[in-house]
């Protein structure tokens, strides 16, 4: 049998405006990058607090990687468990107030294995409808029922769980919402999930390390405490500017997960080198203030200069600043019109947008100066 079909279905996407191409990044994640040989100012990387290039950073995966060797080697339960594991997870446990914290290869497969391993088809899970890709898959594969809220709409959330008859109840919502940029009502959903007897899982990838004055994220952000918020996930590839996740919560929670998350019991450990960098930009992320205090400063330029512009922005406090365009053609158009222009800034479309909503997604990092932002409303400016 041959894939014609299926070259008929990705031409037809083509035509569209939904087809989705790699370009090759040939410089490290920094505001000046050459993308497929060519050089830009880009706003489309998640390394928020501009860390990813760090030389302190750097060295201490070096070192790491000298004393460890480079692959972890095996699972975290079989002999893969190193000592910058360990004391990462400590160290992480310590800095979003947890109990414990257990790390993971990636966002997603954290995500994936916390829900599935707290729920069953007993059981059920309400998520926010802008949820990111890993959670409702999560929650479907979970076997649990499932049903979807209105986006950070708790009277939405209170209705369905006031008819929850399962087993168990669990709340499922993104910190930050990595498509529109804004933060979700956590008191309100916690305190709502608590008065129907439910647990609440958030997804911090795009909060922890922005939000707070430490940069612990939305928990700390709402000042909430473990209790009120029981499940806390977060990624390292954003903000931390290096790899891997983590799941932050109490004794009984994380010992579940060691006994049943399948994505942590049956893969191998990132490498230890990544653990020890991470260990690195943990401390760079608590002591430079003035890394969340920039960022706040790039964020209210761009707003003020997109409105005097006309563009029409999400509502956004943090670095996601989505430009809504609305049809894909003209988000692909001017996406290559600032390309053009030296400016690296991705049109999202559908599916990962709804129909309709088609955007260019901004994304600022401490490592922007004013000026960059200045540069990239001209070049808005003049093609908008």
């Amino acid at each position: 049998m041959s894939f014609d079909q299926l070259a008929s279905e990705l031409q037809t996407r083509k035509q569209a405006s939904l087809y989705r191409e790699r370009r090759v990044l040939q410089s490290p994640q920094q505001p000046d990058v050459i993308v497929d040989g060519k050089a830009y100012l880009a706003f489309c990387s998640n390394d928020y607090l501009g860390l990813a290039n760090h030389p302190d950073i750097v060295a201490a995966f070096k070192q790491a990687a000298d004393e460890y060797g480079v692959g972890g080697g095996a699972s975290h339960l079989v002999n893969g468990h190193s000592f910058h594991h360990h004391a990462l997870e400590e160290e992480l446990a310590a800095f979003t107030g947890r109990s414990r914290a257990l790390l993971f290869s990636n966002g997603y497969m954290a995500n994936l294995g916390a829900v599935n391993a707290l729920l069953n088809k007993q059981d059920a899970v309400f998520e926010d409808r802008l949820n990111h890709a890993s959670l409702l898959d999560a929650g479907l594969l979970s076997g649990a029922r499932f049903q979807r809220y209105l986006h950070n709409d708790v009277n939405s959330l209170s209705q369905r769980l006031s008819k929850a008859t399962a087993r168990r109840s669990l709340v499922v919502t993104d910190g930050v919402f990595s498509m529109d940029g804004d933060i979700a009502d956590l008191p309100a959903i916690c305190e709502t999930a608590n008065d129907n007897n439910a647990w609440v899982m958030v997804d911090d990838a795009h909060g922890i390390g922005c939000l707070g004055r430490k940069g612990a994220g939305c928990a700390e952000f709402f000042d909430l405490s473990q209790e009120q918020l029981p499940v806390l996930m977060g990624t390292l590839g954003k903000a931390f500017g290096t790899s891997g996740a983590f799941v932050a919560g109490s004794e009984e929670l994380i010992e579940t997960l060691v006994q049943h998350a399948r994505t942590y019991i049956y893969t191998t450990s990132m490498p230890p080198a990544v653990a020890a960098a991470t260990r690195a930009s943990l401390k760079l992320v608590q002591a430079d203030l003035w890394r969340r205090e920039h960022l706040n400063e790039l964020i209210k330029r761009f707003r003020d200069g997109c409105e005097q512009l006309g563009l029409d922005l999400r509502d956004s406090p943090t670095p996601i600043q989505p430009i809504l365009i609305g049809d894909a053609d003209r988000a692909m158009s001017m996406s290559e019109a600032l390309r053009e222009k030296g400016m690296f800034v991705t049109a999202i479309r559908p599916p990962t947008v709804p129909n309709g909503s088609a955007r260019l997604r901004v994304t600022l990092s401490a490592s922007h100066s004013l000026e960059h932002v200045d540069r990239l409303l001209d070049a808005l400016d003049q093609v908008k």
